[in-house]
């Protein structure tokens, strides 16, 4: 824990302190301390407490930023707006978008005790069990979220459902030029895929957008007790969250270093068939034809990943690992291309 004096760093504590003094008296009850929960390419995470009550604080990252990637208003707004709902989210309590008080917009919301399980090794020792009680109650909220009905909760123009998947793959193709260094194997061909096999819009939802065990709060008693990490969060298909959790569990399997989750690898974890079916069953939607949402769920990450490695090359990202992280581009647009080819 900091105190004002070793303060982390985006966080002015007695600047913040000031400002909830002030226009949300209600929330602090004498000197703020905070530690940062997580951070680093992604927004930055804190928590807060005044000795008796514990919040957490939500910001971007240090540094310009593009202000689509990283949009408090959005993941404040989605999380306010699903509070009531079957979706367990934080109370929210406020949304601040003065850059005076912290150098950046940021908001405040309740503290949800629960464990982010990231690996197989974290789950392992809850027995098999355990791990399948878990992983059914993944499944079972992302299909709860996909039921809820936007304009009900007030998220009518969260988003553009409409020609959502062909501006998806527009985007990421852009955002791939934008990372252009090198040639790869397979980029061209997906793209092209793609393109070819744009289906038809179908439904929409209310679609997280990096949908994965990491991204919840696992309570004591294995169910999910909140659902984080809304940044990318709009209106669109919700078969794109589908998608791109089974290609985590997918990559979880083949030992790569890019994986960004094993927890699918735990004895007990719902298999890609049992995944589906289940989904299928709560949330009442045809899973038949999923290959298209597959292969952009591998094309998406795959230009993340370039798009790290530029960065990287370029001088503007450090730490380990960055230097190999490249190497798993390819092997996702290939993989993209298997999940569009034609069955036998």
């Amino acid at each position: 824990m900091t105190d004002a004096h070793t303060e982390p760093a985006g966080l002015d504590l007695p600047r913040l302190t000031t400002y909830l003094e002030t226009h949300h008296p209600s929330l602090v009850d004498g000197p703020l301390s905070a530690h940062l929960i997580s951070g680093g390419k992604s927004n930055l995470t804190y928590e807060l407490s005044d000795g008796h009550r514990r919040l957490v604080l939500r910001r971007p990252p240090l540094g310009h930023v593009l202000a689509t990637a990283h949009d408090m208003a959005r993941e404040y707004r989605v999380m306010t707006a699903l509070s009531g709902t079957a979706v367990p989210v934080p109370r929210t309590h406020l949304l601040c978008d003065d850059p005076d008080v912290l150098g950046a917009p940021f908001y405040v919301m309740d503290l949800v005790e629960g464990t982010p399980y990231r690996t197989a090794a974290e789950l392992e020792p809850l027995g098999a069990d355990r791990v399948r009680r878990i992983s059914e109650r993944l499944v079972d909220t992302l299909a709860a979220l996909h039921a809820v009905d936007p304009v009900t909760v007030g998220l009518q123009d969260f988003g553009r459902p409409d020609g959502f998947l062909e501006r998806q793959v527009r985007r990421w193709h852009t955002q791939l030029g934008h990372s252009h260094s090198r040639t790869l194997d397979g980029a061209d061909e997906l793209h092209r895929l793609l393109v070819a096999r744009l289906p038809e819009s179908g439904g929409s939802g209310i679609v997280h957008g990096d949908y994965r065990l990491d991204n919840l709060l696992v309570d004591a008693h294995d169910e999910v007790a909140a659902v984080l990490d809304w940044e990318m969060a709009t209106l669109g298909d919700p078969l794109t969250d589908v998608a791109l959790l089974l290609v985590y569990q997918r990559l979880a399997r083949t030992d790569a270093a890019y994986a960004v989750s094993t927890v699918s690898r735990a004895p007990g974890f719902l298999d890609d068939e049992a995944l589906l079916s289940r989904y299928a069953t709560a949330s009442g939607r045809d899973l038949a034809d999923l290959d298209f949402h597959l292969g952009l769920a591998y094309y998406k990450l795959a230009v993340i990943l370039e798009g790290i490695y530029f960065r990287y090359r370029e001088g503007k990202t450090v730490g380990a690992g960055f230097d190999s992280i490249g190497a798993g581009v390819e092997p996702l647009l290939q993989a993209g291309i298997s999940a569009l080819a034609p069955h036998p």
